[in-house]
């Protein structure tokens, strides 16, 4: 990591972003759209984040698979947490764990990044 990088990228923090799929996986054949989304949502946690390593949960992936391989959810909210690793022989410091987040009554529409205030 670069001296301009290593500040801003050290902290622990959570955030809480809106990932428009249907526009990242446009003109992607029909039998990969599952399996491409999900790694759109590595390569959007890691430009996020700053971390290599991107955990998707379960939960997530269960959601994106929810309608099939071929229809996948037009916009998906996530809940990006970086975290500590506390494996020693751990090459990154930060991990990034990706989950998704219940989706407000009102809808998606207008819901920006949200910073979460962590109680650890």
């Amino acid at each position: 990591m670069s001296d301009k990088t290593k500040g801003r990228k050290e902290e622990v923090v959570t955030r809480e972003y809106t990932i428009n799929l249907h526009k990242r996986l446009h003109g992607c054949t029909f039998k990969k759209k599952a399996p491409t989304a999900i790694k759109e949502i590595r390569k959007f946690a890691v430009k996020a984040m700053g971390t290599k390593d991107v955990r998707v949960d379960v939960k997530l992936n269960k959601h994106i698979w929810s309608r099939g391989i071929r229809s996948v959810p037009r916009r998906v909210r996530v809940r990006i947490a970086r975290k500590r690793n506390d494996d020693e022989d751990a090459k990154e410091e930060l991990y990034s764990l990706v989950t998704v987040t219940e989706i407000p009554p009102e809808g998606l529409k207008g819901l920006g990044t949200k910073i979460i205030e962590d109680e650890e």
